[in-house]
């Protein structure tokens, strides 16, 4: 019988080969064995998901590989998404640090293994998701955000060509006097927090699990900010 490691390195590889059935019967398998759901998705499916980010990046692997992956990464995360969602969502004190978020990968850039992780987290974590997709302008990302009320706008970049067009979001925001009313999150296998912090983000986390704790932490300095208000 596999122990946890070697389940956990199972749906890593499945991501890694961009094999959907498998990355599906390795979950499913996973959580039968009594894996917690959790490793399953930060040591499991993450992991998997920056390996292939880092070969896109470097040449290694092509747009091709970068969509089956993708795909086993969504086939896994329909599968763990409800139990995720089952065991850690409820809490009406963890209720209260949710809200809107309207998450999309910035212009020029088609990547979106590591966004599709973190909104499929924070659906799991009680947040109301709104994920708009790759390649999407800046422009359209600000009038969903205004559109839905969103608390907070993530934005995700692979490409160090594209990040620039996080700062350009911030900067239209700013532009149009709307800052105040939304946190901004940034994201994506080159992003730092030097970056974020130089562009006026609000923050950055390295995986799906902080990004979820940044997001509650964001919200809940909205919320203080608006009672102060």
């Amino acid at each position: 019988m596999a122990n946890e490691q070697e389940h956990l390195e199972r749906i890593k590889q499945t991501i890694i080969d961009g094999d959907n059935q498998a990355s599906v019967d390795a979950v499913k398998e996973a959580l039968a064995a009594g894996v917690d759901p959790l490793p399953i998705l930060n040591e499991g499916l993450m992991v998997g998901a920056d390996i292939v980010g880092k070969k896109f990046e470097s040449g290694e692997y092509f747009l091709p590989q970068l969509m089956l992956a993708g795909r086993a990464l969504k086939a896994a995360m329909s599968v763990v998404e409800p139990v995720l969602k089952e065991k850690y969502v409820g809490d009406e004190a963890v209720e209260r640090d949710t809200g809107i978020v309207v998450i999309a990968t910035v212009q020029t850039d088609i990547h979106d293994i590591g966004k599709n992780i973190v909104a499929s987290m924070l659906t799991a974590s009680g947040f109301e998701v709104h994920d708009l997709g790759v390649d999407v302008p800046i422009k359209d990302i600000i009038a969903r955000a205004r559109d839905v009320k969103a608390n907070i706008i993530g934005c995700s970049a692979l490409l160090t060509t594209s990040m620039p067009f996080m700062r350009d979001l911030i900067n239209l925001l700013e532009a149009m006097g709307e800052r105040e009313h939304f946190k901004v999150m940034v994201g994506g296998a080159s992003v730092t927090p030097e970056f974020a912090e130089r562009i006026g983000a609000d923050g950055t986390a390295p995986n799906a699990i902080q990004a979820v704790k940044l997001a509650k932490r964001l919200i809940r300095e909205q919320r203080e900010a608006q009672g102060a208000g």
